[in-house]
């Protein structure tokens, strides 16, 4: 009977270590945002003249998206979307609506956003880097929206400045002394103190499950970086076409202008490989602290690349085998890098033509929580992260867009149906490509195949609900 005992008194310390080893292991999540990142803007995406290691060696142990898009052709939307698993015909925010003096239009109160459901689920929530998403005090600061920390800048105007006046902590303003009014050697680069307080981070919640969302400013204009051994890298070796001069005193001064670039080509490539960096740093802070392997890194874009502050996408081929640049909704403005990274549940070195899309990431990490999630317009891609079980696969992709006259594109299959400019109903046209066999979008087949497009507009008319804020300027 004493060994009876003994033996079962053994079996409940067992049992009651294994439970808590069963709930220490639920996965950390590390969601990197770039901004203004093309699709050819990486070396494991095809990138010849910028190094990028880091995201490289990510790519080499994990695996690779070819076909994946970004909720919108520029930031608020595009965040929007990805934070509410919703496309731009569903979702709230579907263009960069301004709130003076600073921020955005804000998301409402209430919303339920991939934060919430972290913060539900038992993870604590950070925040680092650009919001956009909702003006300091309103209904959409990050606060609000699901995250327990915010380190960085509430307004997307602001964040075009690298050396600004200040930038928030949740709900204070962090003045950065040494970026005063006429001083010409500022201080503090704000996106590296935010990638200061992601590493803290993540040391600070190492024993508790955390999601954490690096919106990273890199590399959106103005083009700047300190003048350090990154820089150095690219100084005196690419050769300069022009000078870009900005916005560097007066009224105007890092209030949401550019600053000049005196080696734009350096600067843009400097702040890539900076970028890079950063990820190398997360990624040596989690094995550092144990937790690689139980932890979800995912790495994408906001948009294609940028044409802003001197930017040359044109030099850098920043778009990869793709047509167009940001605010364009040919695949160079909506195809967009993704690498996800989980050593022994993602096979690395792989890759996949699976078609995802920002609305996609809320549902596949509420499946790899285990949480229940209200419908949204995404499609869990955990199935393909981690070969198991069946792939379901999306019957369309849909985006519309709301400046120079307003755009609309929808994905179905191979075939991807345009239709721009929308303000002015004379000047409407239809665009019909076959990606398969046209990935560059050169042949406009919609004379060709009128059936066609009769299915494919018929799907844009029906795909979307009408918005009070944002309605093709009509």
């Amino acid at each position: 009977m004493k060994n009876l005992r003994k033996i079962t008194f053994l079996f409940l310390v067992f049992f009651l270590v294994a439970c808590q080893n069963k709930k220490q292991q639920k996965p950390n999540i590390i969601y990197i945002l770039a901004d203004d990142l093309g699709y050819g803007d990486l070396g494991c995406y095809g990138q010849k003249i910028i190094h990028t290691p880091h995201i490289d060696r990510m790519a080499s142990e994990g695996m690779r998206f070819s076909q994946h898009y970004a909720g919108c052709t520029v930031s608020a939307p595009s965040r929007c979307s990805l934070l509410t698993g919703l496309h731009t015909g569903h979702s709230y925010i579907r263009g960069n609506k301004e709130v003076l003096p600073e921020g955005q239009e804000p998301l409402p109160e209430g919303t339920y956003t991939l934060s919430r459901m972290m913060q539900e689920s038992g993870y604590v929530t950070g925040c680092f880097g650009k919001w956009g998403l909702g003006f300091p005090n309103s209904s959409g600061e990050p606060n609000k929206q699901g995250f327990d920390e915010f380190w960085g800048y509430n307004c997307q105007r602001l964040s075009h400045r690298y050396y600004p006046y200040y930038i928030w902590h949740n709900s204070e303003k962090i003045v950065l002394e040494g970026n005063e009014d006429g001083v010409s050697d500022p201080k503090v680069y704000a996106q590296d103190l935010i990638q200061e307080q992601a590493l803290q981070f993540i040391r600070d919640h190492k024993n508790e499950p955390f999601f954490m969302y690096v919106s990273a400013l890199l590399p959106h204009a103005e083009l700047i970086s300190p003048k350090d051994s990154i820089y150095a890298m690219y100084e005196d070796v690419l050769p300069e076409t022009s000078v870009y001069h900005g916005v560097d005193s007066g009224v105007n001064y890092r209030m949401g202008n550019y600053g000049s670039s005196m080696k734009p080509h350096a600067d843009f490539a400097s702040m890539i490989t900076r970028l890079d960096a950063y990820v190398g740093q997360i990624m040596d802070e989690l094995r550092k602290n144990g937790l690689d392997k139980n932890t979800l890194v995912i790495f994408a874009s906001d948009n294609g690349p940028h044409q802003e502050g001197g930017a040359d996408p044109d030099f850098f081929k920043s778009y990869g085998d793709l047509k167009g640049y940001k605010r364009d909704v040919y695949e160079g403005g909506i195809r967009v890098p993704m690498i996800a990274w989980m050593p022994e549940k993602i096979a690395a070195g792989t890759t996949t033509d699976h078609i995802s899309a920002f609305w996609d990431v809320m549902p596949t990490f509420a499946e790899l929580v285990g949480c229940e999630l209200a419908k949204t317009d995404g499609i869990s891609f955990l199935p393909t992260l981690f070969s198991c079980g069946e792939q379901q696969q999306h019957d369309y992709l849909y985006w519309e867009f709301h400046e120079l006259g307003g755009r609309q594109a929808l994905r179905c299959g191979d075939w991807k149906i345009i239709r721009q400019p929308l303000q002015d109903n004379s000047q409407t046209r239809i665009e019909l490509y076959n990606l398969k066999d046209d990935l560059h979008e050169d042949n406009n087949l919609a004379l060709q195949y009128p059936e066609k497009v009769a299915e494919l507009v018929a799907l844009l008319d029906s795909v979307r609900t009408e918005s009070a804020l944002f309605n093709f300027g009509r």
